[in-house]
């Protein structure tokens, strides 16, 4: 009988014995690999809860339809009282709207439709943009409310109501939605996929970007791939959610309606939902970019043939990356407005840029913890890669601070305004970083890398997998002549592959040990995990940006509005001033008409109406003009009484054009009187 040689003890951890022998039982234990880094989860994982606490604060501060084109007159005006039912109602807004049936809607006391029902009629007359509806005719006296609905130019929907009445002020049962549209879950939902389109298409373009012009040789490397393709799929999914949900969020603000067909080919024929098809074809061809990258650009060693290959990945990558932010400027800002022609692609260089920027930071920052490999050339390369994009970013930024600002006053009286300057204190606070990142960056060698790669040839390695290999041989030789009949050629490839394994841990494990020790690298890492966090807070307030109403749109609306409340010469004036004398029954309203509202003779119509709405007659009356400009007046006109509250004065004199102080008193007993007044301008 022949004697068994005694087995060594196992260790503890499971791991084969010094000895190179394997578990109990016959079975080879598993490898346990070094367990990887905490730091680069943990990294990934502050970015992603920054990014969303900064966006959640942002929408939570962001209007529901944040409208980009604004109304800025009607005829009749907001609150005006007219003699006779007008033939139409029109709208006028700032800039170009897309309408479409039940756009501009009349309704009557009742809530009635008072118009026709028919497409609104474009009225728009060089620079003025301008709709218009046909009303029912012989319309009964009373308050009829107008709602309109449109979209902006730059995609963003928006809506309104204001009302008129026909010869005197009624109750309305009009009820309207208290939420504007674009606003809600699906507002919510649409702006969050805005949000991460954004942020796959910067990793997207950034990380093929990094890879291809910074560092070859982390086409090979799976956390690079993971973080393209990744982008990628990222970008994609947002997409299609924008364009399912695009008709709920400019329409009923109903998830139901998002698979509505009719909606969808409604959505399709839009210039917004053109740019989101256009967006998915581009991204299949981004699909084939990313497979030749990782797959026979990775692949290939002969150096001319790689180099040729890098120039028509440039070629074609760099195409299709213009023509996803193509999507964007066609469709938003940039495509209208002033200078159309120049923004757009401006705004294509501008988006390019960023992506260069912060999705080369975020592949750098990735590399830096998740890969030993990257040398010190592919950082410097990345370094001048990020200066030329600030340079770009910095030119064609101020042409876009210019073009939708327009004006000092805009760019702290507005929204808009100050989400730039915050955008712009956060990119000088990540170039101070990034001021750091380049000190440690002119430090940093490629000598942790080396004895990293020196690892391999280790002879304390070598030795221990070669007495691991010599043990390992004659233990199986023995437990298979106790326990099995596996034969030495069944279990040596598995063996041989357990060792592989090993080995690579051990090497991963040392170049880690040298990486770590190395303070420069370290630092870098540092430092631009602080730019990576900067970058997410960035990417948020830009985003905000491009769902905000230019700040030179929202002064120019303000304009129109404030001339809408002061006619010009070539209409009626309408005034509608509260009044309190204190007594009982001594609130009110009184509304004047001056009709033509220019200089020469005018008619003068004067209304009062009670808390209550109705007529309201009162003892004593007077009105006085003053242009306190040239010192005339005050004119005094005596209206004369023609129905309860209601007064009458034919030929005024208004003597000239200009700012004239309408001063009204209302007296409504023996001791209760008070006088009140507003400016406006008469032509």
């Amino acid at each position: 009988m022949t004697a068994t040689a005694p087995r060594p003890r196992p260790s503890r951890t499971g791991q084969p014995s010094r000895t190179g022998r394997p578990s109990p039982a016959g079975r080879p234990s598993p490898i346990r690999r070094p367990s990887p880094v905490r730091r680069p989860f943990a990294a990934v994982a502050l970015l992603a809860a920054l990014f969303s606490l900064v966006s959640g604060l942002l929408l939570a501060g962001a209007g529901p339809a944040a409208a980009h084109a604004a109304l800025t007159g009607s005829d009749p005006q907001d609150g005006a009282v007219v003699a006779t039912a007008p033939k139409e109602v029109t709208l006028t807004f700032s800039e170009a709207i897309a309408v479409g049936d039940g756009s501009i809607r009349v309704l009557d006391p009742s809530s009635k439709r008072a118009d026709t029902g028919v497409e609104p009629k474009d009225l728009s007359d060089g620079s003025t943009v301008r709709y218009g509806v046909e009303l029912l005719p012989g319309l009964p006296d009373g308050t009829y409310t107008v709602a309109w609905q449109a979209i902006s130019a730059d995609s963003h929907p928006i809506s309104g109501a204001f009302t008129f009445s026909i010869g005197a002020p009624s109750e309305t049962t009009v009820a309207l939605p208290s939420e504007e549209v674009g606003g809600g879950a699906v507002g919510t939902v649409y702006g969050i996929a805005r949000y991460i389109a954004y942020a796959g298409f910067i990793l997207l373009v950034g990380g093929a970007a990094f890879v291809l012009g910074c560092w070859p040789r982390g086409a090979t490397a799976r956390p690079m791939q993971r973080l393209v393709v990744r982008g990628w799929i990222t970008l994609t999914a947002a997409t299609l959610a924008m364009l399912l949900l695009r008709n709920p969020y400019t329409g009923s603000g109903k998830f139901a309606d998002a698979f509505d067909l009719d909606g969808l080919q409604a959505v399709l024929d839009t210039k917004p939902g053109a740019a989101l098809v256009s967006r998915l074809l581009l991204l299949g061809a981004a699909a084939l970019f990313i497979a030749v990258l990782f797959g026979t650009y990775a692949r290939r060693e002969d150096a001319v043939e790689k180099r040729d290959l890098t120039f028509g990945l440039a070629v074609g990558g760099g195409v299709v990356a213009a023509g996803i932010a193509a999507t964007w400027a066609m469709s938003e800002h940039a495509s209208t407005g002033i200078q159309a022609g120049i923004a757009m692609p401006v705004d294509v260089l501008h988006l390019l840029a960023v992506a260069a920027w912060l999705g080369g930071l975020v592949s750098l920052l990735v590399a830096l913890y998740r890969t030993p490999d990257i040398g010190s050339e592919a950082v410097r390369r990345f370094s001048r890669v990020a200066f030329g994009s600030v340079l770009v970013l910095a030119a064609t930024g101020i042409y876009q601070s210019w073009r939708q600002v327009g004006s000092w006053s805009a760019l702290t009286g507005t929204r808009y305004g100050q989400l730039l300057i915050v955008k712009v204190a956060l990119i000088v606070l990540l170039l101070a970083v990034a001021w750091f990142s380049r000190r440690w960056t002119g430090r940093l060698t490629d000598a942790g890398t080396a004895s990293g790669a020196s690892v391999a040839s280790d002879p304390s390695e070598s030795s221990v997998t070669s007495e691991s290999s010599v043990t390992s041989e004659s233990s199986v030789t023995s437990e298979g002549a106790a326990e099995t009949v596996e034969t030495a050629d069944d279990v040596a490839p598995e063996r041989a592959a357990q060792l592989a394994r090993q080995r690579a841990a051990l090497t991963a494990t040392k170049k880690k040990r040298i990486r770590d020790a190395d303070a420069e690298r370290s630092g870098l890492r540092r430092s631009v995990l602080a730019e990576a966090a900067i970058a997410v807070v960035l990417l948020a307030v830009t985003t905000l940006l491009t769902s905000t109403e230019p700040g030179r749109t929202e002064e120019e609306a303000k304009g129109a509005s404030t001339a809408a409340t002061a006619p010009a010469a070539s209409g009626p004036v309408n005034l509608s001033m509260p009044f309190d004398t204190g007594g009982r029954n001594g609130k009110g309203t009184v509304r004047i008409d001056i009709d033509p509202g220019r200089s020469g003779a005018n008619e003068l119509h004067v209304w009062i109406d009670g808390s209550d709405g109705k007529p309201m007659d009162v003892p004593e009356l007077k009105v006085a003009l003053t242009l306190e400009a040239q010192e005339i007046g005050p004119l005094p006109v005596a209206p004369d009484r023609l129905a309860e509250g209601h007064w009458s004065a034919s030929n005024v004199q208004i003597p000239m054009a200009g700012e004239w102080k309408v001063d009204v008193t209302v007296r409504t007993s023996d001791i209760d009187q008070v006088t009140i007044d507003k400016t406006v301008k008469i032509g």
